[in-house]
């Protein structure tokens, strides 16, 4: 008995809570872990829904692990906040350019009053009770003009929702591991049953079909189903629990995931109470269900796509927010321009999700991946799309489409009154002039298009610091990082360069500084690495050429004017650092210690 581990069910409020965990959990000789990611409701759902599995303890943070506590006997331990992990939190914002408040429960907001005290630090701090206090506390600062919020899970999920930016406070591994700890010292008792129950649960597993069994009350009393939707699956079978009940057998089948099911149902009685135990099978035939280069989705996973994207996580969209909103209530079809990367179809999701046909389907068609065999799907098959009504269509990069099947498209969209029956979103991609390619002309022109072009990246290079800092806010928590921002120079670097890719240039390069980066903050020395790089594999991205009226200001220290004229001549060169060192006759190593050394 001494040897045998104690297992413990972690629910993470984020991903990279639930990685450290893991991570903490393998290196432990006493600590079998199996860790969710899932916060506060969505949170006691995973811990009800896994309850039959024997835990010994359950491990969460703050107001999750307060309703948990509430909802079963298993003993739960918190992982609590310390004040250095408020701390992290706030150095990042100091990044941010705009004013910030923190919001929270008071375990961590007493922690805030007294670091802003000891560090005399002017930040609006507001404490709250419940989700709801939460959720009307950021509507409130909302309205007074607040852009950004510091916070735990619940405060940076609904602030995402409301539509403003969030910083989440991480646990830092020490209080992962003192939460461990805990979890290891209470649970000693009851590991005999809990054994035995693993026994019987493992010989049901071996059998050929899943094993799901409920109370009359249709609450789970032991469940073998490890597929995804369990939860759809679930709800489905319990509204068949009266059937089961007046029949005492019952099958049916049901596509699960693609997959079709046999399901059996039938009643068992045990320690004087009725169960229902369902024995559900694959019959392993897979349901074709898509089309190449076309897409289903509904309002929830269109959400979704959104909730995750940079746009949305760094509030990318700007002043064109509005804009967008206006648009999703028209009718008229909309045609969506501007270069590689400048977030087309992030904007497609938006209108969708904000139109009056949010409740029926959004189904994306990207024309450069559609094939003879999705064409002709799309344009003579019966169950096409084409001949649906009331839902919303996305027509991505129409200018990949060869010029005989863009006019055939769009003859065929006026002949059967496509953009009356439906709501029609297009998008092409433009050159740095921001002209509509011939194409796109012809669609706008013919049908009437509503058009909206988001602006390149080097536009906004003023609001570079703002969006880096937000983003590196969600990379530390996706990453289990503690990254607080960059060095001057190499915001400086950032906001100098072209961006030939626009926004998913910056995101791709920000994940890769972040995954390289082991110190705090992201040193010029990487970014000048990572931009060379660029401009070898996909071209200049210095905005522009030296200029010959070049003045030099020379009421500063020596070493302020020789960066001054290292870069004016990296410039020149289009970012080539081995030509600029050859012409000022330095080696590579001597430029980057002039570029670092302010």
């Amino acid at each position: 008995m001494q040897n045998t581990k104690i297992k413990v069910l972690g629910i993470a409020p984020y991903e990279a809570m639930k990685t450290a965990m893991q991570k903490i959990a393998d290196v432990r000789n006493d600590i079998e872990l199996d860790v969710y990611a899932g916060d506060l409701n969505y949170g006691v759902e995973i811990v009800r829904h896994n309850i039959q599995n024997n835990y010994d303890a359950i491990i969460s943070r703050g107001g999750t692990a307060e309703m948990i506590g509430r909802m079963t006997n298993i003993p739960v331990v918190e992982i609590t906040l310390s004040v250095y992990d408020i701390l992290r939190a706030i150095k990042l914002a100091e990044n941010y350019s705009d004013h910030y408040a923190i919001i929270g429960f008071p375990s961590i907001t007493e922690s805030a009053h007294l670091l802003c005290s000891l560090l005399q630090y002017k930040l609006d701090i507001v404490t709250a009770h419940s989700e709801e206090e939460v959720i009307s506390t950021l509507t409130q600062l909302k309205q007074d003009g607040y852009h950004m919020v510091i916070g735990d899970m619940i405060t940076h999920t609904t602030a995402k929702n409301l539509g403003l930016n969030a910083i989440l406070i991480t646990s830092g591994t020490e209080s992962i591991v003192s939460a461990f700890d805990q979890a290891v010292k209470i649970s000693t008792s009851y590991l005999q049953i809990k054994q035995e129950n693993k026994f019987l649960k493992e010989v049901i597993d071996k059998e050929g079909s899943k094993t799901i069994i409920f109370s009359e009350k249709g609450e789970i009393y032991l469940s073998t189903w490890d597929q995804e939707n369990a939860e759809g699956l679930y709800m489905m079978l319990r509204v068949e629990i009266p059937q089961i009940i007046s029949s005492d057998n019952h099958k049916m089948f049901r596509n699960i995931n693609g997959i079709l099911f046999s399901i059996i149902g039938r009643l068992i009685d045990y320690q004087k109470q009725t169960y229902i135990v369902y024995y559900v099978t694959a019959s392993k035939i897979p349901i074709a269900n898509s089309k190449y280069g076309i897409n289903f989705f509904n309002k929830k996973e269109a959400e979704e796509q959104l909730f995750n994207s940079f746009y949305s996580i760094t509030g990318a969209m700007g002043g064109l927010q509005d804009s967008i909103n206006q648009l999703s209530l028209s009718s008229f079809p909309v045609m969506l321009t501007g270069e590689n990367g400048t977030g087309k179809e992030q904007i497609a999701f938006i209108i969708y999700t904000h139109s009056p046909h949010q409740t029926t389907p959004f189904v994306t068609i990207d024309c450069e991946l559609l094939n003879d065999k999705s064409w002709e799907y799309l344009t003579n098959h019966y169950n096409s799309p084409f001949n649906d009504n009331n839902n919303t269509i996305y027509f991505k990069s129409i200018e990949t489409l060869s010029k005989e099947r863009s006019q055939l498209l769009l003859s065929l969209i006026i002949d059967i009154n496509l953009s009356k029956r439906n709501r029609l979103i297009f998008s092409c991609t433009t050159n740095r002039d921001a002209l509509i390619p011939a194409v796109g002309q012809e669609f706008v022109k013919r049908l009437s298009c509503l058009t909206i072009c988001p602006a390149p990246l080097r536009e906004r290079a003023m609001e570079i610091p703002s969006l880096s800092s937000i983003y590196l806010g969600s990379l530390n928590v996706e990453m289990g990082k503690q990254l607080i921002g960059f060095e001057p120079k190499a915001m400086e670097l950032l906001q100098e360069y072209d961006w030939p890719q626009n926004y998913t240039q910056f995101k791709r390069l920000l994940n890769e500084l972040a995954t390289l980066t082991t110190t705090p903050y992201i040193t010029s020395l990487s970014v000048m690495e990572l931009l060379d790089k660029e401009r070898n594999t996909i071209g200049s991205g210095y905005s522009s050429a030296p200029d010959s009226k070049f003045s030099l200001n020379l009421n500063r220290t020596l070493d302020e004017i020789t960066h001054d004229i290292i870069l004016q001549v990296l410039a020149g060169k289009k970012g080539n650092q081995s030509a600029v060192a050859k012409q000022l006759g330095i080696s590579r190593t001597t430029l980057w210690r002039y570029l670092n050394r302010l």
